[in-house]
């Protein structure tokens, strides 16, 4: 079949060019002149459907063919209308006679209007457009040629994916150019259409009045028709193809074709529409106006805003039930000046709140994480949400999901109260393949590290998933990678992001079940705020606080002697001990890395006491032996236990705690109190100074 449309293609130009010199029958002259005009028709048409210029990159040829068919018709129709008295078959006859209408002149005039619309409205602002983006499409190649390598030098892109953009780069110059000179070829056409007309006007009525043996008035009548008639018939596809130029040449690349922009950019406004039937409906107060046609056409506009308005306020409720607490940033009014927004104070105030936790976004990734777009990454966050107050006993936070055009396309950014704790990239066509250490055999891919826990890894192409999993990689798409790393960074921060209010809700919710003891603690033992600190310094150490019961008895037996929220804190770890067992023992055994008496030692007689509670005043030096000895005790069974945990006595474990912090903060530091009798201690090591 695209064989036989190649030699088609060939054979009808070679066509178009023989009917330049040899004559052609009425009957087929028909025939060339209708598909002419559906010619230009389906072109009209095709152009309204793309999506981008490069879709029907083909027309600029296709423009100098229409041409060359219009002006070899053209000239058959003259070679008739001069030698056949004025007849050139039926299409022409049908088009003269419905234009004149029994008056020559008007005829002349709606022609020339034609002709003027074709030649200086539409053609002169397609060619002007045209050539304005052929010299900035050259202007910009550099740029879009250094982002191109810059995309591929950060792995972002493949090759393939390189040159297929770098072609397009080139066939966007190349169609611009060859869309400036095409643009003349119908400026030319135009022009040639005036000729043509005159000859045979001019040159018919010569004709019949010296040898056509008509009077004056038939000669007229005659050779109008017949002028007039072929006029038209060049001009109408002539102009068809001139719109169809000028809706190329100013079409912006677009998700969508133009027909569905116009529709949804067009009904995207509701009030306009009400103001506009409003403006309209005032025009029946001019006496003598066409009122039905008013009222019909206000009455229109009125009720497609009155759809549009509710179909929107609809979609509105449903995003805001389906976000479950997930904030989408919503767009600024428009403003026709800043200064003049700020000028209120109140607008200002604004500026200065900060979010719990914010995630931006690169332009690539919004597609997926956005619900509107099909995105899924809203449900992923409210199914992790749902996990964390089940398994912490702490509802996190709004999450506001942003764009940030200063980004890579593919990169995210998360920040915890305004300020940046993690970034990743992801390459959304691909998926994450993990080592975990035990894979029987590489595989080809673009070496990264996963942001969450640091895991060497490699990007993949979808056709590799399989053979990836057989390998014994972990294999993981993109929007799990970024919730993945989410989770990670709110279960490290979520002690910086609760607040009072968080606590109220805790307690409100303890409540329900047992209101005497929330009435006994806070706030005649424990205030709020202290209760803040005490359950931040839990979850700073990833101890859930889900059993509130239990922590609030603790704090029932202990606040009235102890003040200190450390020591409290030190408390509840010991009363949730089966808790924090849970998490770290494997076969009812725990292994841990225990410290020598001596370090214990010194540590204790190193504690002040100060306005503020306890503190830890130790010599450097010996901090960094102490620390020094313990990392390295802890790196020489680091493959035998995937979390290390330092066990030591109660007193001093939190201020060893907070010593490893500054090195180390990943290192667990448990008691003996903390951990379930019924569980076997396995010593590894033994840490000495």
């Amino acid at each position: 079949m695209r064989k036989l449309l190649n030699n088609g293609v060939a054979i009808f130009l070679v066509f178009v060019i023989v009917i330049l010199i040899v004559p052609l029958p009425t009957a087929v002259l028909d025939f060339m002149f209708m598909f002419n005009i559906t010619l230009s028709f389906v072109i009209l048409l095709m152009t309204m459907y793309i999506k981008e210029t490069l879709d029907l990159s083909i027309f600029p040829s296709l423009m100098l063919i229409t041409t060359l068919l219009r002006l070899s018709l053209n000239v058959s129709s003259t070679r008739l209308i001069l030698t056949e008295g004025g007849s050139a078959g039926k299409v022409i006859e049908t088009f003269g006679n419905f234009v004149i209408q029994g008056d020559p002149v008007v005829g002349f005039v709606i022609f020339f209007i034609i002709v003027f619309v074709n030649f200086f409205v539409i053609n002169k602002g397609s060619e002007r457009v045209a050539e304005v983006s052929a010299r900035f499409t050259l202007d910009a190649m550099p740029g879009k040629q250094m982002a191109i390598d810059a995309d591929l030098n950060s792995g972002l892109i493949d090759e393939q994916q390189a040159k297929e953009r770098r072609a397009k780069i080139q066939r966007e110059a190349d169609f611009y150019g060859a869309m400036d000179g095409a643009t003349k070829f119908v400026k030319g056409d135009a022009i040639a259409s005036i000729v043509i007309t005159l000859i045979n006007f001019i040159g018919g009525v010569i004709i019949g009045m010296v040898s056509g043996g008509m009077d004056f008035a038939t000669v007229l009548t005659t050779y109008t028709i017949a002028t007039i008639g072929d006029g038209l018939v060049s001009q109408v596809p002539s102009l068809l193809i001139a719109v169809a130029t000028g809706l190329i040449v100013t079409r912006s690349s677009s998700e969508d074709n133009l027909i569905g922009d116009i529709a949804r950019q067009m009904l995207g406004y509701p009030v306009a529409l009400a103001i506009g039937g409003t403006a309209v409906l005032a025009m029946a107060l001019i006496p003598g106006s066409p009122k039905a046609q008013i009222f019909l056409i206000s009455g229109t506009l009125y009720v497609l805003a009155f759809i549009l308005n509710r179909t929107r306020r609809e979609a509105a409720l449903v995003a805001e039930g389906g976000g479950a607490g997930i904030d989408l940033e919503e767009p600024m009014p428009e403003m026709l000046n800043e200064a003049e927004y700020y000028k209120n104070i109140d607008n200002v105030y604004t500026l200065l709140g900060v979010d719990p936790i914010t995630m931006e976004f690169g332009y690539s990734l919004i597609p997926h994480v956005d619900e509107s777009s099909g995105g899924s990454f809203i449900d992923r966050i409210v199914m992790f949400r749902k996990q964390f107050a089940s398994e912490y006993g702490v509802v996190v936070p709004t999450v506001r999901m942003v764009d940030n055009g200063l980004l890579n396309p593919n990169q995210y950014v998360i920040k915890i109260k305004g300020e940046e704790v993690g970034r990743g990239e992801v390459l959304v066509d691909y998926y994450l393949a993990l080592d975990p250490g035990n894979v029987i055999d590489e595989i080809d891919g673009i070496d990264t590290v996963e942001p969450a826990y640091g895991i060497p890894s490699k990007w993949i192409t979808e056709d590799l998933r399989e053979t990836a999993e057989v390998y014994g990689y972990t294999v993981i798409d993109p929007l799990s990678v970024i919730v993945t790393h989410m989770s990670e960074i709110v279960k490290r921060h979520i002690h910086e992001v609760l607040t009072r209010q968080d606590i109220m809700a805790l307690l409100e919710n303890v409540s329900r079940q047992n209101k005497a003891i929330v009435d006994d603690v806070v706030p005649g033992l424990v205030s709020v705020g202290d209760l803040q600190k005490i359950l931040s310094n839990l979850l700073r150490e990833g101890v859930p606080v889900k059993d509130m019961e239990s922590i609030l008895e603790t704090l029932s037996d202990y606040a009235p002697s102890v003040k200190d929220t450390d020591l409290l804190t030190e408390y509840c770890r010991q009363k949730l001990r089966r808790t924090i067992t849970r998490q770290y023992v494997m076969g009812n055994v725990i292994k841990v890395v225990t410290v020598d008496q001596e370090i214990e030692q010194a540590i204790m007689n190193s504690l002040k006491k100060g306005e503020h509670g306890t503190y830890m005043a130790m010599e450097p030096d010996k901090v960094q032996r102490i620390v020094g000895s313990l990392i390295d005790d802890i790196n020489a069974i680091k493959d035998i236990v995937p979390v290390p945990i330092v066990l030591t006595s109660p007193i001093v474990r939190i201020y060893l705690k907070k010593m490893l912090d500054q090195f180390n903060p990943n290192i667990v530091v448990l008691s003996f109190s903390e951990i379930d009798p019924t569980v076997q201690i396995q010593a590894l090591a033994n840490v000495q100074i």
